[in-house]
């Protein structure tokens, strides 16, 4: 329900930010109005920008974007106003780590266009770089609770092997990303280029006034960054490599920001054209009354958007009528999968395994859900939905083989539910049948705690984890109780390993041990074993590796290991032992909060101290810009912003 509510307030109310945001560039009430009433009506061919495809039910579900979409253009507005004018730094700085918080790639947008700004901000450059390097140092400080534990765990954390190469990691490329937006593709696709028309007026408009208008130029320039972000690798290939983490980026996303700031400049566009009709309208029909000008205005508007408007309205019928079969399927076969779920639940034991995007379980569905997917919402510890997280284990995840039994053994599945009908693809037994899903389960095999050996050792690192371990996938070690350690580069260069394999250890004659007992609850971060080695050897927990876990054997402390493809294994001698996995997560939040709240505490002390002095009232005279309907604006501020 909270879900539900967050993204139908978020995405219906998204335009108020646009409003505010539209203001703090200087933009006239009618233009900052104009962008957002354009603003629900984005449509790109991606799907994944500012629009409601991404959002809503057949769309991406890319929900943390949507929060940091309302962040992100309050973070520009006031940003800039605090280069341009030396005021609101609090609020700036606040929302502009709100929005490194909320949404990685959103946040490079937001503290991107802190290094180009104080360049169009007017004279004494000095001063704006001054400004802007606060607004820097203290976004960063502002966020360090999230940049600090997020560099720590880099290495950690896995570059996605199967999407390297492609546009979705490295974008799509100045031609395509500018074909586009020229063709309407980005702001309108599928439809009439209504905003696309209304951006270009607006970019003709603000380039014309690039000399006297210093809003205009800070719209231009955000453009111009985050096109140059959506380009991408594709582009500039190693270059962005100078970008901090850009190994770790998805460059396509960055079109969000581009249609934010041809969104301002589309309201831009629309005001200059709505003033410039009333006033031709005005001198053809000398007896117009001025009251019917707004009205005239809003009836245009509905005519001017109605593509737009059509449009979405026939997205949203037709999204409804998915959710409205997908509730119908919930209640029938979702309830079959949950007694499924249920039987799971209550016997434990080991993963779950109902197909892979890569195989049949893309048409293995409840309703339009694959099961894999379904089986994530209620919880279930599974193997299949890939390449959803940054772990270690995600690329591995990817290679895996439901024909391999020791892949089975490797990644701790014990139950497979498959269609009525089909065979399992490894050896099973069938524990329940529920409409048209089955239930099976490997008979002694799945425990996500192995007892075993180290026969090899294999270099890897995080930008490679998945191909180098492929071996070890394809093998049958795993189902003989032998495994290979992984000497893990830590550097998280990006550079690939040199070697991928050293000497290996004659196999053993017999098992190192067995697993007598044991019980899991991984979802708290612990699984115990009680096992009887009869020679030294290793305890393996089939968990994704991280630093953060640790071993205890007979209650004293004991190093972890990595073993291939990137689990969690521990160093056990002969005997029987009580071995426990426990996980911590990063431990220095209480700090890092301490410093984050320090920085914005301090900037609130320093706005209270500093003494105010009043601006000079002065004679007002109209400022005629290219940027929207005419504004007035105080003359010592003109100087000020460096307008001449």
């Amino acid at each position: 329900m909270a879900f539900r509510w967050s993204l139908y307030l978020l995405l219906s109310l998204w335009p108020i930010s646009v409003y505010v945001a539209a203001r703090a560039f200087g933009a006239g009430r009618p233009a900052a109005a104009a962008s957002a009433a354009m603003a629900p009506f984005l449509m790109s061919a991606t799907g994944v920008g500012y629009e409601q495809g991404a959002y809503v039910w057949m769309g991406y579900g890319v929900w943390t974007q949507l929060w940091a979409s309302w962040t992100l253009p309050l973070a520009w507005g006031w940003s800039w106003r605090a280069i341009r004018d030396g005021r609101g730094y609090l609020r700036a700085i606040g929302l502009t780590a709100l929005t490194v918080a909320l949404h990685f790639e959103t946040g490079y947008l937001a503290l991107s266009v802190l290094l180009v700004w104080p360049f169009v901000a007017g004279r004494p450059l000095v001063t704006r770089l001054g400004r802007a390097a606060v607004l820097l140092g203290g976004s960063l400080l502002a966020s360090a609770w999230v940049i600090v534990p997020l560099l720590t765990q880099r290495p950690w954390a896995t570059v996605n092997e199967p999407l390297q190469g492609t546009g979705l990691v490295n974008g799509y490329g100045a031609r395509r990303v500018l074909d586009w937006l020229v063709s309407g593709q980005l702001l309108d696709h599928g439809r009439l280029p209504v905003v696309t028309v209304f951006a270009a007026l607006g970019f003709g408009l603000a380039w014309l006034a690039w000399s006297s208008d210093a809003d205009a130029r800070a719209v231009l320039v955000a453009l111009a960054v985050c096109l140059l972000f959506a380009f991408g690798r594709t582009t500039f290939g190693s270059l962005v490599d100078l970008i901090p983490g850009s190994a770790d980026l998805f460059f396509r996303r960055f079109i969000m920001g581009v249609q934010l700031a041809a969104l301002l400049l589309a309201g831009r566009g629309a005001a200059w054209l709505a003033a410039g009709c009333v006033r031709l309208l005005k001198a053809r029909v000398p007896l117009w009354p001025p009251v019917l000008s707004p009205a005239a205005g809003l009836v245009a508007a509905v005519a001017v958007l109605a593509p737009a408007w059509l449009a979405l309205g026939a997205y949203d019928r037709h999204d409804g009528a998915a959710i409205a079969a997908q509730r119908r399927a919930d209640d029938t076969k979702g309830a079959d999968v949950d007694r499924l779920v249920a039987v799971i639940k209550r016997d434990g034991g080991g993963r779950t395994y109902a197909g892979m995007p890569s195989n049949w379980g893309q048409d293995f569905t409840v309703g339009a859900v694959p099961v894999f997917k379904y089986l994530e919402s209620r919880d279930v510890d599974e193997v299949g939905y890939a390449l959803r997280t940054a772990s270690l284990m995600t690329d591995p995840e990817y290679y895996f083989d439901d024909r391999d039994p020791s892949d089975y053994r490797l990644f701790g599945i014990h139950y497979l539910i498959i269609p009525i009908g089909s065979r399992p693809p490894v050896p099973a037994a069938l524990k329940l049948r529920a409409g048209p899903y089955s239930l099976w389960t490997r008979t002694g095999a799945g425990a996500v705690l192995q007892a075993g050996t180290i026969v090899a050792h294999l270099t890897a690192n995080r930008t490679d984890i998945g191909t180098r371990t492929l071996p070890v996938l394809h093998s049958d070690l795993a189902q003989h109780e032998r495994y290979e350690q992984v000497r893990f580069d830590q550097s998280g260069s990006g550079v690939p390993a040199r070697s991928s394999r050293s000497s290996t250890v004659p196999p053993p004659r017999r098992s190192a041990g067995t697993v007598v007992a044991q019980a899991d609850h991984l979802t708290t971060g612990r699984a115990a074993a009680t096992v009887v080695m009869h020679r030294r050897g290793v305890v393996v927990l089939s968990a994704s590796f991280d630093p953060g876990w640790t071993a205890t054997v007979d209650g004293r402390s004991q190093p972890t290991e990595m073993v291939a493809p990137a689990l969690v294994a521990t160093t056990v001698q002969a005997g029987t032992h009580r071995v426990v996995f426990h996980y911590a997560g990063f431990r220095g939040y209480p700090l890092l909060f301490a410093i984050s709240a320090g920085a914005l505490l301090a900037l609130l002390c320093a706005k209270v101290s500093r003494p105010h002095t009043p601006a000079p009232r002065t004679p007002r005279r109209l400022s005629r810009t290219a940027a929207g309907p005419p504004k007035y604006q105080a003359k010592p501020a003109r100087e000020k912003h460096g307008r001449r």
